[in-house]
């Protein structure tokens, strides 16, 4: 079958939410706050991954070792990573990287004092923007976001400042693996079709936005990631919509309502 349906992994965070999003139920008044729903594929170690996240507070201060890095410490891939932003609250903003640059030696100091959080370029953010965060490149999400980020497919997390909360840090892997200067964005390629934007080309991974219709795809060897983020629709037989993920083979047709606004993913550096 070239389109799989993926299963969903909710994730407990202390910077999560009762309260969700459409397509996902809340978790009980008592429990704990869900953060993070992984779409997990069914087998092996596919390059990318496709999580929704749900914030109430600011997550860690964090950054990400690049694919050499990561390898030498044991993994299969770095960690590249992708937002695209579904709901902020007024005054919502993410940071992405630093005001000035940072020595590793400022930056180990700012992190152990908490002064690093105002040395970061807080963004504000609405629905609709997007952002690629390439490995190396310090920053946090802030609360009162809904968002869709997709990543290169590893769980690797270097926090450097996590606001006094009870968990490990991890400031020499982080340090030694930090740009610390200002954040300058890729540029993507924007409309290419009508009906479809690239979001992101490369270097790890393409990202799309298309609307609703039908379309075909062609992914070659590439798996490739279908996200709907409004509406519904079939691809290759198998029904989707909002709030799923599935993952697609080779050549996959896929019909979706008018209204539908969908994501589609694959590893590499350019476009199919």
């Amino acid at each position: 079958m070239a389109a799989t349906l993926l299963t969903t992994r909710r994730v407990e965070k202390p910077w999560g939410r009762h309260h969700l999003w459409p397509g996902f139920a809340d978790p009980a008044a008592g429990g704990d706050p869900i953060g993070e729903i992984w779409f997990q594929a069914p087998a092996g170690d596919p390059e990318l991954l496709v999580k929704y996240l749900f914030t109430a507070e600011k997550l860690s201060v964090q950054v990400h070792p690049d694919d050499a890095a990561a390898r030498a410490a044991g993994h299969a891939r770095g960690k590249d990573e992708a937002w695209v932003i579904l709901a902020a609250d007024p005054g919502a903003t993410i940071a992405l990287g630093t005001l000035a640059p940072m020595s590793a030696e400022e930056l180990r100091a700012a992190a152990l004092d908490g002064s690093i959080e105002h040395k970061l370029d807080w963004k504000p953010v609405k629905a609709g923007d997007f952002f690629y965060s390439a490995a190396g490149t310090v920053h946090a999400i802030g609360a009162g976001i809904t968002l869709v980020e997709v990543q290169q497919n590893v769980d690797l997390t270097y926090r450097l400042y996590d606001y006094g909360r009870p968990r490990s840090l991890h400031l020499d892997e982080g340090v030694a693996v930090s740009r610390a200067e200002p954040f300058v964005a890729p540029p993507a390629p924007g409309m290419v079709a009508p009906g479809r934007t690239i979001l992101a080309e490369g270097p790890k991974f393409v990202l799309e936005r298309r609307s609703g219709g039908d379309k075909h795809l062609a992914l070659g060897d590439a798996p490739g990631w279908l996200v709907p983020l409004v509406g519904e629709g079939v691809a290759d037989g198998v029904p989707f919509r909002a709030g799923e993920c599935l993952m697609l083979a080779g050549e996959v047709s896929i019909s979706a309502g008018a209204d539908a606004d969908l994501l589609v993913a694959y590893p590499g550096a350019t476009r199919v």
